[in-house]
């Protein structure tokens, strides 16, 4: 009972020992849980604080990084504002630069027109001075030949007293009747009274016009002042048409930018008014003129118009043009039949296509110039390569007239001289309007040339219908005075000559009706320059032996 009670207390005191090593194991699995559980906690909260402060960190860093940004845009949008503000200024500093030079442009022509008419207004009064002293001198010359009339009323009397007393005498003497010799001493003092009377108002005559030389300029200045502006119209001007009046804003522009680079490429001003489909151009240079036309005419073809094209369009035509005038002088040069000119001489002849004088093309003129003095020159047997190249370069300073100071003669004779042409020729082109004496027989002939050029029937805006019917009228008032055996109109109407019966017209008459008929010229008839008027009075005594 005792080994029974022991085993069963051993195997009580094994199961307890095992129960309690279960338990402890169970304890301290529990016990290692929880420590691992607390230990797995504490590193998850230690993790997520970790990842809490990197993401802390990588917020600050893009917080600060956005703050950098918002900073650099800020500046940049600081920047572009500036930017923007300085250029709206400087586009409005140019648009008011550009309105006060257009105001000063305007100022200026403002202020010459005022000094044109104060000019004009000086003039005047200076002209009623003059007139009003020539009229007070005309008017002592008055009383002086009033008081010489009285003067020779006088001695007419004091003759007729000495008659009366010597007509006793004279009638024993010379065998004549109181009437008879009345009759003749009377006509014999109407003669000498006469002939008093024509010499002096050929001495009046000889010193109004030396008097009136100076005066005769001023006139012609002031006239060519006032005639100027619709002289230039018609030799500086230019029309071009356009397809439509909407084609006049495209050719402004926006402020007016098209208009200000075409003018500024070209040299010429653009008019663009009320007149319907017309643009007017004007300048002086008659080939920057034609340069502006074929640009303006291309630009409104093309339908293109800004500064940029504008600016390649007149780079263009000017290339075209400048063959143009190389292709027109060497025609020019090969009409003729003459060789060896120097080529800017060549351009210049080109250049002359563009000019025109009294309505006259240039060109054309020095062409027809040199073939009139080649023919005088062969039909008498002179050089005629010689003649034609002086009549073809003539004129040729009249391609830069414009440019240069001087008359044409004076700039185409220089012209010759820089681009080694003959001593000869030089001196043709500088005798052509008779400024020097021609030293050669080809100059003389250059001369007439030009003349035949200039007077013929349709050189300068006459036709030939009105030409011949001039001259009929010149003939015709010079016939219609009483006296006159024959009247002719020559030298291209230029001069009239009139013929008068010497039995009938003495010296003294033929002086007052030369002024007669030269009122009479002026107060008929139209022509251009003046008209010389030529009396002759001649006695021809004709016998025949038998």
């Amino acid at each position: 009972m005792n080994n029974i009670t022991s085993l069963l207390l051993a195997d009580m005191s094994v199961g307890l020992s095992v129960a309690f090593i279960i338990g402890a194991l169970v304890v301290g699995a529990g016990v290692a849980f929880v420590v691992t559980w607390q230990v797995l906690k504490k590193l998850s909260k230690k993790r997520s604080e970790l990842k809490l402060d990197e993401t802390s960190r990588r917020v600050e860093e893009m917080l600060a990084k956005a703050k950098d940004d918002c900073k650099q845009l800020k500046r940049e949008t600081i920047l572009e504002a500036k930017e923007q503000v300085e250029k709206r200024r400087s586009e409005f500093e140019q648009e008011m630069k550009e309105k006060r030079s257009e105001q000063q442009r305007t100022e200026s022509r403002l202020a010459r027109q005022e000094d044109i008419l104060e000019k004009r207004e000086t003039e005047i009064s200076r002209k009623e001075q003059s007139l009003e002293a020539r009229l007070n001198n005309v008017n002592q010359k008055m009383e002086d030949v009033q008081k010489k009339l009285e003067e020779a009323q006088k001695t007419q009397e004091l003759v007729s007293h000495q008659h009366e007393l010597m007509v006793e005498e004279l009638e024993r003497v010379a065998q004549l009747t109181k009437e008879e010799a009345k009759k003749q001493l009377t006509d014999e003092i109407l003669d000498e009274t006469r002939r008093d009377l024509a010499v002096q108002v050929r001495n009046l005559e000889q010193q109004a016009k030396d008097e009136a030389d100076m005066n005769a300029k001023n006139i012609i200045s002031l006239a060519i002042q006032r005639c100027a502006s619709d002289h230039a119209s018609e030799t500086t001007v230019s029309v071009v048409p356009l397809p439509n009046d909407d084609m006049k804003a495209r050719i402004i522009g926006r402020e007016g930018r098209n208009i200000r680079a075409l003018e500024n490429a070209t040299g010429i001003e653009l008019i663009i008014d009320d007149t319907p489909e017309v643009v007017i151009l004007s300048g002086f240079d008659p080939v920057r003129r034609e340069v502006a036309r074929l640009t303006l005419e291309k630009l409104i073809s093309d339908g293109r118009i800004h500064p940029a094209r504008i600016e390649e369009t007149v780079e263009k035509v000017q290339k075209e043009l400048d063959q143009q005038i190389k292709a027109a002088g060497e025609n020019a040069m090969f009409e003729v039949g003459i060789f060896g000119l120097h080529p800017e001489i060549i351009k210049l002849i080109g250049r002359l296509k563009f000019r025109t004088s009294y309505g006259q093309n240039v060109y054309r003129h020095s062409i027809e110039v040199a073939q009139l003095a080649g023919l005088m020159a062969q039909e008498l047997g002179l050089d005629v390569n010689f003649a034609k190249r002086a009549g073809l370069l003539h004129d040729i300073g009249k391609a830069v007239d414009h440019e240069q100071e001087g008359t044409h003669i004076q700039i185409g004779a220089e012209l010759a001289k820089k681009y080694k042409e003959n001593a000869m020729i030089v001196n043709a082109i500088m005798a052509h309007h008779g400024d020097v004496e021609p030293k050669t027989i080809e100059a003389v002939l250059v001369q007439a040339a030009d003349g035949i050029s200039g007077a013929r029937p349709g050189a300068r805006r006459e036709t030939g219908a009105g030409y011949v019917k001039r001259l009929e009228k010149l003939e015709e008032i010079g016939a219609s005075f009483k006296g006159v055996d024959k009247c002719y109109a020559i030298q291209a109407g230029r001069e009239v000559r009139v013929i008068v019966k010497p039995d009938q017209i003495d010296d003294a008459k033929a002086i007052f009706l030369a002024k007669d008929i030269a009122k009479k010229i002026e107060s008929e008839l139209e022509y251009p320059g003046q008209i010389k008027v030529n009396v002759i009075r001649e006695f021809r005594s004709v016998e025949y032996a038998k």
